[in-house]
């Protein structure tokens, strides 16, 4: 039976089948390095990164029980880690160009094409202290590498094992560098040579403040591998956070540049996204579009897709119809073809911009236009859709900056535009809202203000008022677009509202009388001319 829906189907594959989770490497190894790394995350890392007093005070409690713990295979060579925000990560040290292993990256030219600047190292360690949370959210890389003497280890500002040298990775293209600033006078005197060489720890160290921590897991890769596999793998082990649940990929992961949504090629397994069917003459109906990128396979967990499914139910309970819900989730390949149906990937820029354009454009089209939000987030805001072509570097065509997102609701003529945000740095958007002329109808309900954003938005009723979920410091246009329920209703009216009246005037589509539609449309074509 159609009612029950992809979603269903997708939900059930999803939960049966896990995740892998494993290494090539030494236990023993590998623990003798965590531990190192810990250490210096607790102590030292708020004095290299610039961290939020309260993280930081949390970092200092924190148990390795709470850490989830990544790390490379060893038994193939050199390997390059690669960020999907940054074309170069470096170590912190002054002197990483000395130590970078050119000679490995000139025997592969395809890798210096992909990865330009980018060091080799034996092995890549990542720590993530706040596996619940979205990414990005700061992650602590290190560079692992083997037969470094102890004083070059010093000189590279590493944590010396006796037969591994381990480096704190931060990003070496960042906003906001800091730099060790000196006055006039000392840099005209040979005085100030000597104490910068004796303060050189210290000013690498303040060098390194700013936004350049790292925010996601990299892509690691060997040095000669064309084929880009990733070689950071999740340690589960019961003295670490659990791994995260994987939702499996279906089919070989490949790049997709070529496949279009607008092309129906079996290579693409899904149809193409009608847009222009959306809107019907003399009809105007509750919209949605979900939004839920993933990156990359190795942070796209079964949390994500039951997230996607909580909020189309409780859409669908609301009266929104499954034509008017666009889900745009991971990449190609993530769900097998049958459950896919209906589903678009979140591959093809374009397409999701300008389904919300077309929505927003069109007179009386949308009554409700509600967008759910759940990917990786830059420190900028900026969304990560999908690693398209597999090369770990968010291209434009795979990320969705918070200016294209409101340009693209910019004047939208829906009546209201809900955006129910479930990721980092969401502050942002908040920021970029308030004030603005053109977003008068647009208002962010973001999950910071539900400790359980997904179950609470997922029992979101029919008869709730959106109010009700705002914070005390809601601006006054915010309440007043917000007092009715998800589908237009008001609240609290005198008398109320049957169910059956809500259902009949407010949820899924209304039709409009004649003469509203072509008022509205001479208007539209007014404002044009």
């Amino acid at each position: 039976m159609k009612v029950q829906n992809v979603y269903f189907c997708f939900a059930i594959f999803a939960l049966l089948v896990g995740g892998y989770h494993g290494t090539q490497v030494k236990f023993g190894q590998v623990e003798r390095w965590v531990k190192a790394g810990f250490q210096y995350l607790k102590l030292n890392l708020c004095r290299r990164v610039s961290l939020s007093e309260s993280e930081c005070k949390r970092l200092s409690h924190l148990y390795l029980s709470g850490v989830v713990v990544y790390v490379s295979e060893t038994n193939s060579g050199k390997v390059l880690a690669i960020l999907p925000d940054s074309y170069s990560t470096g170590m912190a040290a002054s002197k990483q160009t000395s130590y970078a292993v050119g000679t490995v990256m000139d025997e592969s030219k395809i890798n210096q094409e992909y990865f330009p600047g980018t060091s080799a190292h034996d092995a890549v360690l990542v720590l993530d202290p706040s596996p619940e949370e979205s990414f990005g959210h700061p992650v602590v890389l290190f560079y692992v590498d083997f037969n470094v003497t102890k004083k070059k280890c010093g000189h590279m500002d590493g944590i010396y094992l006796g037969e591994e040298c381990l480096t704190l990775a931060l990003k070496t293209r960042c906003q906001n560098q800091l730099k060790r600033r000196r006055s006039r006078s000392e840099r005209m005197t040979g005085r100030a040579r000597v104490r910068r060489s004796a303060t050189s720890r210290a000013g690498r160290v303040e060098r390194s403040g700013g936004l350049c921590e790292i925010h996601f897991l990299p892509l690691v890769v060997g040095v000669r591998d064309s084929n880009r596999t990733q070689r950071l793998r999740c340690v589960d082990r019961p003295e670490f956070a659990r791994c995260a649940q994987l939702l499996p990929s279906t089919s070989p992961s490949m790049p997709v540049s070529s496949c279009e949504l607008n092309k129906n090629t079996r290579r693409c397994h899904h149809q193409p996204l009608a847009t222009h069917l959306s809107c019907r003459l003399y009809q105007t109906c509750d919209h949605a579009v979900l939004l839920s990128g993933g990156w990359q396979e190795q942070i796209t967990y079964q949390r994500h897709a039951q997230n996607l499914l909580l909020f189309y139910q409780m859409l669908r309970s609301n009266g929104f119809h499954k034509d008017h819900i666009k889900t745009f989730f991971a990449g190609n390949g993530q769900v097998a073809a049958k459950e896919a149906e209906g589903m678009y990937p979140a591959t093809e820029k374009e397409v999701i911009r300008n389904h919300i354009s077309y929505i927003c454009r069109k007179q009386h089209c949308a009554d409700s236009l509600v967008l759910y939000l759940n990917s990786p987030t830059r420190n900028d805001g900026t969304m990560l859709l999908w690693d398209r072509n597999n090369n770990g570097i968010a291209d434009l065509k795979e990320r969705y900056s918070v200016g294209e997102l409101l340009a693209d609701l910019a004047g939208c003529r829906a009546s209201r535009v809900l955006l129910f945000v479930e990721q980092s740095y969401t502050g942002v958007l908040s920021k970029r809202l308030r004030g603005s002329p053109k977003h008068l109808n647009v208002v962010m309900l973001n999950g910071l203000h539900w400790a359980q954003a997904s179950q609470a938005w997922a029992s979101l009723h029919p008869s709730h008022c959106l109010i009700d979920h705002l914070s005390k410091s809601a601006m006054t246009h915010e309440a007043s677009l917000l007092n009715v329920t998800l589908a237009g209703a008001p609240c609290n009216s005198t008398p109320p509202l049957t169910e059956a009246e809500v259902r009949k005037e407010y949820m899924g589509c209304q039709n409009l009388p004649t003469a509203l539609w072509h008022q509205g449309h001479l208007k539209s074509h007014d404002s044009e001319n």
